[in-house]
């Protein structure tokens, strides 16, 4: 049995106006204000949500988590103020671009989608030293299916993936994601751990799981 579900992405920002309009652009969201400084990006079902959130600190490493997108061209993407950083070549066939605050995300150009934008949230992909034992934890902990080290079934994009990458964990993730859980020890039993709980200023639970990775816990109640 799944011990959480998805709630919504969530992205820290320098300015989330500029980078919740630049998101809204490429995945067809539609913003609304929050009267606490965040922009929240609505799609056509509550779990597409995407909250852009404003934080002090500068983006300063790679980001660990990050979004792959299907897009018609990159015409869209680079009137948006994207960047292309790496394109394709040897077995890779997609774009590795840079958002407008220079967080990474990697653009795969489908044949006959057209218009240019919007786009599709395609994947979300983590960074990880070991990603078969992080595709195991997640999936268990959502009840997604597993194939290989990408995850599918009740997330609205086709695949959570874990990739294996060379240098360890060093900062905060700029992108994250929320859960809904009924509880939050359960959570801390199969390998979580507790950043912060909730207090004056936030109702949820900060956790991170076995790697480090931060997440927020809603309760269902």
């Amino acid at each position: 049995m799944a011990l959480a579900s998805w709630r919504a992405l969530c992205m820290d920002a320098h300015n989330p106006i500029r980078l919740g309009g630049f998101w809204a652009a490429v995945l067809g969201l539609s913003p609304a204000d929050e009267s606490d400084g965040s922009l929240r990006l609505d799609g056509t079902e509550p779990y597409q949500q995407v909250w852009v959130d404003a934080v002090p600190e500068p983006k300063s490493v790679k980001h660990r988590v990050h979004l792959d997108v299907e897009v018609g061209d990159l015409d869209g993407l680079g009137g948006l103020g994207a960047t292309i950083i790496r394109p394709p070549g040897d077995d890779r066939t997609w774009w590795v671009m840079t958002d407008v605050e220079g967080g990474e995300f990697c653009a795969f150009v489908r044949e006959g989608r057209r218009p240019s934008l919007p786009g599709r949230l395609y994947e979300v992909v983590v960074d990880c030293a070991d990603p078969d034992a992080m595709a195991a934890w997640w999936a268990e902990v959502m009840g997604l299916q597993r194939e290989d080290n990408a995850l599918s079934g009740s997330i609205p994009f086709d695949y959570l993936c874990f990739a294996a990458v060379p240098e360890p964990k060093s900062a905060k993730n700029r992108i994250h994601w929320d859960v809904v859980a009924p509880d939050v020890y359960a959570l801390v039993a199969a390998g979580a751990r507790i950043l912060r709980e909730p207090d004056d200023d936030i109702v949820w639970h900060v956790l991170a799981d076995p790697e480090g990775n931060e997440f927020c816990v809603f309760s269902d109640e």
